[in-house]
């Protein structure tokens, strides 16, 4: 994760990220930090997560961080915490842009943070989550209490967003991508909790994969 973010600070071209400054005397890791307002641990979340503009701004941010990354080359040892290896054609996504994760900094999107979840994906497997978290296409009811209920303009929120990125598939086929990739996030957390790692027992135990799967059942049937 170092080596990554140690690559797009020194592109000098992509700021929207922590920049990690190594570790201090105890072992702990150290980044700069990221200024701004986070969505918080209370629901429904502020009024600038489901703001048009802010659909934009993420997706531009995306795109940025797509272009920054697709010359990164990771160490040959290196071990991602959702494992898999980086090949040739795949690049290093963030895989969790989601709101939890971003800070919002006088009306502009600072960035995302909490990277720990990174490692070798296509951009498209990477742009399904982002997708699926800010347009959103999660299950209603999730989506409901965390403030957006304006359904029927889900359609024109994934159009805008995909267009934004510059997608340049069909949206039958991303939607496809995002089925394959929130059913791959719901069997990760149903594995990683029978092992008995303690997040992911918390998520399992909180109803996540439920919700996964109920998104999934809405997915089937969304308009393309």
């Amino acid at each position: 994760m170092h080596a990554l973010l140690t690559h797009l600070a020194t592109t000098g071209q992509f700021t929207a990220a922590p920049r990690p400054l190594g570790f201090d005397e105890q072992g702990r890791e150290v980044l700069t930090f990221l200024q701004g307002r986070t969505v918080g641990s209370s629901k429904p979340w502020p009024s600038w997560v489901h703001a048009d503009e802010t659909l934009v701004q993420v997706a531009r941010w995306v795109h940025a961080y797509h272009q920054a990354v697709a010359d990164f080359v990771p160490p040959s040892d290196a071990v991602w915490r959702s494992g898999g290896r980086w090949s040739p054609g795949l690049i290093i996504g963030h895989n969790d842009a989601a709101p939890y994760n971003a800070a919002w900094h006088h009306g502009r999107l600072a960035g995302f943070f909490d990277w720990d979840l990174a490692g070798p994906v296509t951009p498209e497997w990477d742009l399904a989550f982002v997708a699926f978290r800010w347009v959103p296409l999660h299950a209603r009811h999730v989506v409901a209490a965390e403030g957006f209920t304006d359904f029927t303009a889900r359609p024109y929120r994934l159009h805008r967003f995909l267009d934004t990125y510059g997608w340049s598939g069909g949206i039958a086929d991303f939607l496809g991508v995002v089925r394959e990739r929130i059913k791959a996030h719901s069997d990760g957390i149903r594995e990683l909790a029978a092992t008995g790692d303690p997040v992911f027992t918390r998520l399992f135990h909180q109803g996540v994969c439920d919700d996964l799967d109920q998104a999934l059942v809405e997915l089937a049937a969304f308009p393309e």
